[in-house]
């Protein structure tokens, strides 16, 4: 996008580098200038990566360019940016590339915000799901049993062995728990059991017998978590 970019405050904004407090001058003459193109060119080169007002910008554009440029969570950007950007199919394609980086972290991450996101956005599930099959992972961090089947619930349309298969480098491993672990574990999900969907149940299940088949338990011990999974 910045072959938009009228120069004319190119030189403006050099000036202002110069100056100690550069990111609240700038702030102060280009968050409510009158000419989009200037707001669009501070909203590219603010120090401190876009902020709320620009990224709630009236013009679509300048909405688009502080959006790419924000640090802020994806949660907070999707809440902010101009309505008509994600209305509009060939608006949204303008930050495609940002929103992709975007979902490449919520889906990193524990589900919840990603869900928050998907509620406010559905328009970009397939690129969650894309994410989800295609990016990699970047981190353990386990996602959140009920958010995920909040997530199923939502991609159901679209669930396939890819899908399924991605989804399980989501779930809780518990290769290393021990046999308190595993029953506090298991516990916790037959509580759960009403709200979880079937494809994390089965998982588990699945995961469970071989545990079971790789530990070396006394026959009563083995007995205990098989009653346990006959709960879920």
């Amino acid at each position: 996008m910045e072959e938009l970019f009228n120069l004319n405050y190119k030189d403006e904004v050099e000036e202002l580098k110069e100056q100690e407090n550069f990111e609240s001058l700038g702030d102060t003459k280009y968050l409510k200038h009158p000419d989009m193109e200037a707001r669009l060119y501070w909203a590219f080169c603010r120090p401190s990566g876009s902020c709320e007002e620009q990224i709630q910008d009236i013009n679509p554009i300048v909405s688009i360019m502080a959006f790419n440029h924000s640090r802020l969570r994806p949660l907070k950007r999707f809440q902010l940016i101009n309505k008509e950007v994600i209305e509009d199919e060939n608006l949204r394609v303008k930050i495609s590339k940002r929103a992709r980086m975007l979902f490449r972290d919520l889906i990193d991450n524990d589900f919840r915000e990603l869900n928050q996101v998907l509620e406010l956005v559905p328009q970009f599930l397939s690129l969650a799901i894309d994410q989800l099959k295609n990016g990699r992972l970047w981190n353990d961090i386990v996602a959140l049993d009920l958010e995920v089947s909040t997530f199923l619930d939502r991609a159901k349309e679209y669930i396939d062995d890819d899908f399924i298969n991605a989804l399980y480098r989501k779930l809780q491993s518990f290769e290393e728990y021990d046999i308190h672990e595993l029953k506090d574990f298991l516990n916790e999900k037959i509580e759960q059991k009403d709200l979880l969907n079937k494809i994390i149940l089965d998982y588990y299940i699945k995961q469970s017998k071989v545990w079971l088949e790789d530990t070396d338990l006394h026959l009563l011990q083995k007995k205990s978590i098989e009653s346990l999974l006959n709960k879920l």
